[in-house]
């Protein structure tokens, strides 16, 4: 998993394909593989089976048959993503297959010890994060079609039918958007390194209006995803054994250490586009909200998190529009954050939707007699799935943001 040679872009001080980012789909992988090696035909089975043996609290007794794989005959980073997201959402299924008062403790050695050592070999956390669950597990339904909703699916699924499937595609398509900003951050750097606010000027219009485009495709999440579906069904599956009171002791991986480890769930908060933007634009959050998201880089691929270090410690745009007193380069700055606040505003409606009106309704229907669609969890009600206080959280860093803005 050698990152690529780093000549390629010999003016840029941030070649993307060393840091494992694509030139077309930013941090998503590239056309992911659909299948691993015959070998591997036991994971793969019960991978593509999973809605169904979970709905049927069945997974558990499959995964116990489920014969111990020797993971050395993996090769590459692309069948090392598709083992880890196979493992992962095997994993999930596992420990909330009887929901949030039915966990286990221990993972058992057969699936434990391969998810540890494909995990360690990609640099990744054993548990589902945003990496698995969203940048590999997309495929084009026509090969030589385009990269729309229409035309893409997952790889492997969890329950919760169309809407899980529009919760994935459509957090991709916000990935795919803000892949000319992304571009844009190598531009605004190597303009702040030569002071040149002509450049820097185009490169943050190009990086505001991929903030954008980020914030209406995030908007599409109304037409694909049912709350209710959302909140009951799947958000249980991206769950973690940390800052989780239905775990609160963790989880042992067997074969791995006899003591129980506790990882956060899956969370947008580890989609290391943000991180990046954040850190090119100078946005600095209070001390809660930024130890949290600092915590959240551990579960990205480690080349992604190397390039959001590394935009930290450049040249700042922010100190050379101050210095410049350039008004128009000043309004590009100023729509860069705007827009970033509003994207965090727009997140915050998309959560009250899906999860404190959806907790709502699902507070009253368990205080019924008899819950017509069984017992949605509740151990998460005030906390997002990887562990933060929601409200608080989102709303700190929206007005964080709102903060940098530079005054005439």
């Amino acid at each position: 998993m050698e990152a690529s040679n780093d000549t390629e872009e010999p003016p840029l001080p941030l070649a993307l394909p060393r840091f494992q980012i694509s030139e077309e789909f930013g941090f998503l992988l590239p056309d992911p593989l659909t299948e691993l090696p015959a070998p591997y035909g036991p994971w793969m089975d019960i991978a593509h089976e999973l809605p169904q043996l979970i709905t049927s609290h069945q997974l558990r007794s499959h995964v116990h048959q489920m014969p111990q794989l020797n993971t050395q005959h993996l090769r590459g980073r692309e069948e090392l993503h598709l083992a880890h997201l196979v493992l992962s959402f095997i994993t999930m299924g596992y420990v909330w297959q009887e929901g949030e008062e039915g966990t286990v403790q221990v993972l058992p050695r057969n699936l434990a010890v391969p998810y540890w050592e494909v995990s360690q070999a990609l640099g990744l956390p054993p548990i589902l994060s945003h990496a698995d669950f969203v940048l590999a597990n997309w495929r084009r339904k026509d090969p030589n079609g385009p990269l729309e909703i229409e035309n893409l699916d997952t790889i492997i699924t969890l329950p919760g039918g169309e809407s899980l499937r529009g919760f994935i595609l459509v957090t991709l398509l916000v990935e795919k958007a803000a892949v000319p900003g992304i571009k844009a951050i190598s531009r605004a750097l190597g303009a702040t390194l030569q002071g040149d606010e002509g450049s820097l000027h185009r490169a943050l219009e190009e990086l505001a209006g991929a903030i954008e485009a980020m914030r209406e495709a995030l908007g599409r999440m109304h037409d694909y995803v049912d709350p209710e579906v959302f909140y009951s069904v799947i958000r249980i599956f991206l769950s973690g054994w940390k800052d989780n009171p239905a775990m609160a002791r963790g989880l042992i991986y067997e074969g791995v250490s006899p003591q129980p480890m506790a990882f956060s769930g899956g969370s947008a908060a580890q989609s290391t586009v943000l991180h990046a933007f954040d850190e090119l634009l100078g946005i600095c959050h209070r001390q809660d909200s930024a130890a949290f998201l600092r915590r959240m880089r551990e579960y990205m691929p480690p080349p992604h998190r190397a390039f959001v270090e590394e935009i930290r410690g450049s040249a700042s745009p922010r100190q050379l529009v101050l210095r410049s007193g350039n008004a128009e380069l000043r309004a590009a700055f100023n729509r860069c954050v705007s827009a970033l606040a509003a994207f965090r505003s727009y997140h915050i409606t998309i959560v009250t939707k899906y999860i404190a009106a959806a907790a709502a309704k699902a507070k009253a229907r368990r205080a019924e007699p008899s819950p017509a669609a069984g017992k949605p969890p509740s151990a998460l009600e005030a906390k997002g799935t990887g562990g933060s206080h929601i409200f608080s959280f989102l709303k700190s860093i929206r007005d964080t943001t709102r903060e940098a803005m530079i005054s005439a």
